[in-house]
């Protein structure tokens, strides 16, 4: 993984980050890197996140899916965490597995699905760490209703990853069905590199190990100096900028398969710095897409938003036609690849033009070893942002208001004092 802060110095962008002051803050990243590695030495909550390069299990995850080894589709049926880790490898990789993705509730969509699925075809693979999670279990219990109406037998077809304990850990018990465990002290949004995410990569043929060694390259570089870790120069970057104002991340890949990259950023950096009124607020952006949606925005709007693209340095290419429609010919000298290059430079370079902070991230290839990196590097240079800023990254007490208050809305056993706001509620109604 490569990062340039060039368009991020204060010579470039405003708000922007003098080099002086990156020199200043490098006394500040020493001092987090030694907590961070304290916390990954201690297997800390959290921190043992930045350990799973090494402590994962590829070999015991590829034998505890082989029953669905055969599968020609899968759902990946969680949320949040325990899902976008999973869709992030699965839209960003090919493979011959079919691969959807349950997180939401909405009923149009989950009937659509499965009334399309080769259901006798299809895995399963249901993902809570609690094994309570409202939206994960009410969704399997109805891909387990339709799979039980068109006669397949779901036990043969499901893989659970769940915790020690929980009604989803009975239920696998209870049917024999194969089970992985979430690893110990691994919030769900730093858990892709786990059972979490590489139980749907397996299934669907992904190379775990090269995932794997991806991040170790990520995390080997790790020092006491953000001019020495390409992870740590940006998550200090991104810290430095928003304490100037830069309070919004315009995330902005530019390969159609990081798309869902980019959500999983957006959880990533939203629940993990978003805590004692700080934290960059993230925004999903798709280039050259959103150069046509978003751009205006980022060059002329508030000067609160840095961008941060993503690219790979090599990519199959494909070439453009030859035309002789005027004002096109020179399309016909090109391809998609350059199109796609030219853009993305003639963006940052509009960006820099304004004096808007950017910062460039890059990969060598969107494959397994090039995600394994982007992956870490991000999950580090989140909580060496957390550091930083002095907030907890790794708990997030606001999701579980909600989580609490839907709960009692649902009737489920216990007291949910949450639940009293939607009843609460203040309105002005306009019929």
């Amino acid at each position: 993984m490569y990062v340039d802060l060039g368009n991020a110095l204060s010579s470039v962008a405003s708000p922007g980050v003098s080099r002086e002051s990156l020199d200043r803050l490098d006394e500040d990243v020493a001092v987090a890197h030694e907590r961070i590695e304290r916390g990954r030495a201690n297997a800390e909550h959290g921190y043992a996140a930045l350990n799973l390069p090494g402590t994962a299990d590829p070999d015991a995850i590829k034998a505890t899916v082989e029953p669905v080894a055969d599968a020609e589709a899968l759902v990946i049926v969680g949320i949040g965490g325990s899902a976008l880790g999973a869709a992030t490898l699965a839209d960003a990789l090919d493979s011959e597995v079919d691969t959807y993705v349950l997180d939401n509730v909405d009923p149009e969509h989950t009937t659509a699905l499965l009334d399309d699925l080769p259901l006798s075809e299809t895995a399963i693979n249901v993902v809570s760490r609690s094994g309570t999670t409202a939206e994960t279990l009410a969704n399997f219990l109805v891909v387990r209703e339709a799979f039980e109406t068109a006669g397949v037998d779901w036990t043969e077809r499901t893989v659970v990853t769940t915790g020690e304990a929980g009604p989803l850990r009975d239920l696998a018990q209870k049917h024999d069905l194969p089970v992985l465990k979430v690893p110990d002290g691994v919030p769900g949004r730093f858990s892709v590199l786990s059972t979490v995410g590489l139980a749907a990569a397996a299934i669907r043929g992904d190379d775990l190990d090269a995932l794997l060694q991806g991040g170790r390259d990520v995390a080997e570089s790790l020092s006491g100096s953000l001019f020495e870790a390409p992870a740590y120069a940006y998550g200090a970057t991104t810290y430095a900028l928003d304490t100037r104002g830069a309070s919004v991340n315009a995330m902005m890949p530019y390969a159609e398969g990081l798309e869902t990259y980019a959500e999983w950023y957006a959880q990533l950096w939203a629940e993990s710095l978003g805590k004692d009124g700080l934290g960059q607020t993230p925004v999903r952006a798709l280039g050259a897409t959103d150069q046509h949606s978003q751009l205006q925005l980022y060059r002329a709007g508030p000067r609160n938003t840095m961008a941060t693209f993503v690219r790979p340095r090599e990519r199959i290419d494909r070439a453009i036609p030859a035309t002789d429609v005027d004002g096109l010919s020179y399309l016909g000298d090109a391809t998609l690849g350059e199109l796609l290059d030219a853009e993305f430079e003639a963006t940052e370079a509009s960006l820099a033009a304004a004096g808007r902070p950017n910062v460039r991230i890059e990969i060598e290839r969107v494959d397994e070893r090039g995600l394994g990196q982007l992956l870490y590097g991000l999950e580090a240079a989140c909580v060496l942002a957390g550091e930083l800023h002095g907030v907890d990254t790794f708990v997030q007490p606001a999701v579980e208001w909600g989580k609490n208050a839907a709960r009692g809305l649902l009737g489920a056993e216990g007291k949910f004092e949450e639940a009293r706001a939607v009843e609460e509620k203040t309105r002005l109604r306009v019929e």
